[in-house]
């Protein structure tokens, strides 16, 4: 678990070893409780009474640079400047020194030109007492230099020096994720005063409650509610959304959303710091942050594999030699061996993938909610989705009335009280048709069945198929003929007998159509509904939809046992009665997310619009993502596992060892950069 307190960004490091070695820089100083240091996301969490000076102190003690405030974007600083200036003169000493006759004192400089920094930072990690890669890359230079290996090792020193800027600079590309969700939310907002003027101030200075201005062409600075005006917003930083969405008053606005058209005034719902874009970064940081299953795998599999390996090395460079061997022979395949101890390509394989994966998941608009979460939703084997407000809008509307003339107005009165969206689309009828609701009262809901109410001295019930079988002995055949054209019956009764019957009926979501066939695409080998509704309609939208098997009429209890005997299943809802079957399901998925703290907080994964496509989107990307942490945890095993049989035999050089290890660095972090495409 990640330490509360405060966050820092720190700048330069550049491998998984990196990172702990700042955090036990940290976690040493007194009044520190807890410290953690991320490499995937570049980020310091220290929980303790410690002033800024002192964990800065430390941090550049280890080598790194730190910067307060976790939304800073990685910029290289003038540490990484230093570092990249010093590569490049050393590539050039390095050019030099081939092309002279007499290169030795060229090569010596080049490498303390460019190996200045590695034997810094591995004097620092001696000092903690870490093998960690400049430690290695260090010793295998030094003793280059001492059998006389002066050209291998300067190209040990600067093929080093030139990886790790490039992977920097790649794991830069890959972290700027929150920097550039914050980036899109103006640092002003133009108020609009009592008497109509208009001012500009700092968006952190500005309340819930203020009115501003937004132009044609100018982003949202505030989450905040139109209170004048329309025109279409662009909301794609936030929901994934690829066309503008229409606004009038009434209608949410999203900070960092673009207004294309009109002018709006807008009323602010949060300040700043609570703005959807703020929380939805934040959490996309956490997320970057995260260790996934397969990283703590490959975190214990390094912690055995480099003293091993390095312990081989001992071996090779003195029992042979011991025995009666060439000494300088064995110690030059001991070096190559000690290279390719250092496992950084493969530490680093998970986490760059995980920070891209978010990173890439998040311009989509879908929040993943961490590395457990994205290696869940890869492995997930089937798909149960909630029919009404997921497949459908969640807003009913009356088609059918068969009864007494006042019965819309009677059934209205007793779902005056009912939370349940039927109940609210027979309101919603009555009022449409203008028609007089007679007051109701001793109202009482019946879960997952209808409700009863005493109205005008009539004690009446409404309901479903469960109700009016508790109430009638019996489901009246009209019910079929609503069912059949794929409508939801709710009868209105007194007593033993039914005095009306409503069919109500719901619209499917534009992208519903063939959702089935699009997520078995995308690798789901079962798409599931389930759902409240009767087994007719809920059949009817399954046949649109491609949904493979149907469980209709479930209470929230039976969804959540549904949910316990698929296994692997994403669960997708968006109700609170699918709150069960979402905490119980293998991975949660909370549909238009955008508009709830709720569900940002709590789901799993989070798709910030309604938008249906999102999903496939989804089980594809993170099924890739566990792809290629597969391809680099396997292409760095085999790399590294090759090169230590090789190298005892001379069959790998200096050169080819350390182009080995930094190749595969560099090459696992660009196949986890496909991911932010």
């Amino acid at each position: 678990m990640t330490p509360a307190g405060r966050r820092y960004r720190v700048e330069g490091m550049d491998c998984g070893g990196c990172a702990r070695t700042v955090e036990r820089a940290v976690a040493a100083l007194a009044g520190v409780r807890a410290a953690q240091v991320s490499f995937g996301n570049a980020t310091l969490a220290v929980d303790g009474d410690v002033p800024d000076e002192l964990i800065a102190r430390a941090v550049a003690q280890a080598g790194y640079r730190v910067r307060p405030g976790r939304r800073e974007a990685p910029v290289a600083g003038r540490r990484l400047d230093a570092r990249t200036a010093s590569t490049l003169a050393a590539i050039a000493l390095l050019l030099a020194a081939v092309a002279s006759p007499v290169g030795e004192p060229l090569y010596l400089l080049s490498m303390v030109v460019g190996g200045w920094p590695v034997a810094r930072a591995a004097a620092l990690a001696l000092r903690r007492r870490r093998l960690d890669m400049n430690v290695l890359m260090a010793l295998a230079s030094v003793g280059a230099v001492g059998i006389g290996a002066y050209a291998e090792g300067a190209w040990v020193l600067v093929l080093f020096a030139l990886g790790t800027s490039l992977e920097a600079l790649a794991l830069a590309r890959s972290r700027r994720t929150v920097a550039s969700l914050l980036d899109l939310a103006p640092a002003r907002a133009r108020i609009v005063d009592v008497d109509g003027r208009e001012r500009l101030i700092d968006v952190e200075a500005v309340a819930a409650g203020a009115r501003f201005a937004i132009r044609p062409g100018e982003r949202v600075p505030l989450d905040a509610v139109v209170v004048a005006g329309a025109s279409s917003v662009d909301q794609a930083p936030i929901t994934g959304e690829s066309v503008p969405v229409d606004k009038q008053p009434g209608d949410e606005l999203f900070a960092g959303t673009l207004n294309t058209t009109g002018a709006l005034i807008a009323q602010a719902t949060r300040p700043a710091a609570d703005s959807t874009l703020s929380r939805v970064a934040t959490l996309v940081e956490a997320a970057q942050g995260s260790r996934a299953p397969s990283e703590r795998f490959v975190d214990r599999f390094a912690a055995v594999y480099t003293p091993l390996v390095f312990a081989a090395a001992l071996l090779v460079g003195t029992v042979p030699s011991l025995l009666g061997g060439d000494g300088g022979t064995w110690l030059y395949r001991a070096l190559a061996l000690l290279i390719v101890a250092c496992p950084c390509s493969l530490v680093i394989s998970v986490p760059v993938a995980v920070v891209s994966a978010v990173g890439g998941a998040a311009r989509r608009g879908i929040l993943v909610k961490g590395g457990q979460a994205l290696e869940d939703l890869g492995r997930v084997r089937a798909v149960a989705l909630d029919k009404t407000g997921t497949l459908t809008f969640g807003l009913p509307r009356l088609q059918t009335v068969r009864g007494d003339a006042d019965a819309l107005a009677l059934v209205a009165a007793v779902e005056a009280g009912s939370e349940h969206p039927l109940g609210a689309a027979l309101r919603r009828a009555a009022q449409d048709r203008g028609l007089a609701v007679p007051a109701a009262d001793d109202f009482e809901a019946l879960p997952g069945r209808g409700a009863t109410a005493r109205v005008g001295g009539r004690v009446l019930w409404a309901g479903g198929p469960r109700l009016m079988r508790e109430r009638l002995g019996h489901v009246p055949g009209e019910v079929d003929e609503l069912h059949a054209a794929g409508e939801t019956a709710i009868a209105l009764g007194e007593g033993g007998r039914w005095l009306a019957l409503f069919g109500l009926a719901d619209q499917l979501r534009p992208q519903a159509d063939g959702l089935g066939d699009r997520l078995r695409a995308a690798g789901a080998e079962r798409v599931v509904m389930l759902t409240g509704d009767t087994e007719p309609v809920a059949r009817a939208v399954a046949r649109r939809t491609g949904v493979d098997e149907v469980h209709a009429g479930l209470l929230p209890q039976d969804k959540l046992e549904r949910v316990r005997a698929l296994g692997a299943v994403a669960m997708v809802g968006d109700g609170v009665n699918d709150a069960p079957a979402l905490a119980a399901a293998r991975v949660g998925v909370a549909m238009g997310a955008a508009g709830s703290d709720v569900a940002l907080e709590s789901a799993d994964v989070a798709l910030m619009s309604d938008r249906l496509d999102a999903l496939p989107e989804a089980l594809a990307l993170s099924r890739r993502a566990l792809a290629i942490m597969r391809a680099n945890v396997v292409a760095s095993l085999v790399v590294k596992g090759a090169c230590v049989l090789l190298a005892p035999f001379g069959l790998i050089t200096l050169v080819v060892a350390v182009a080995a290890d930094m190749g595969m660095s560099l090459l696992v972090t660009l196949n986890a950069m496909r991911l932010l495409q």
